[in-house]
């Protein structure tokens, strides 16, 4: 696992969306996370493969954006923005495994070969009858 450093993420408080009454307009309690991929002290693998992601929340110039609004803290929707982030670079921390190529078994072939021919039958039996 990476932890991430929490001096190279930046955090801008906003107003939250959606209903929260008088509350939401008075209140700047939803935060934006920002974290340059790029700048930061991660493994260079892990950077490649953060960067190589196709997710929506990191920008062309990879930096990562997170939005946390649920809570009516600004407290907890910091530390729901990091979780967030910790667990974007824990699905890249370890590397994928590499696929190796192998052969289908003997006993597979013969089984689809199998299955081809009992096909065959289905449809050569849907064929009219030829009088003699």
């Amino acid at each position: 696992m990476v932890a991430v450093n929490e001096n190279e993420v930046e955090f801008s408080a906003i107003r939250a969306q959606g209903a929260g009454g008088q509350n939401v307009n008075k209140v700047s309690s939803a935060v934006h996370l920002r974290f340059n991929i790029r700048a930061s002290s991660l493994p260079d693998p892990v950077k490649e493969r953060l960067l190589a992601m196709s997710d929506q929340r990191i920008t062309d110039e990879g930096v990562v954006v997170i939005k946390a609004q649920t809570s009516r803290s600004q407290d907890m929707n910091r530390q729901d923005a990091l979780r967030r982030l910790q667990e974007l670079v824990d699905s890249v921390a370890t590397p994928p495994r590499v696929r190796r190529a192998t052969k289908p078994s003997y006993g597979s072939k013969q089984r689809r070969l199998e299955g081809k021919s009992q096909r065959g039958e289905i449809k050569a039996g849907r064929t009219k009858v030829r009088g003699e």
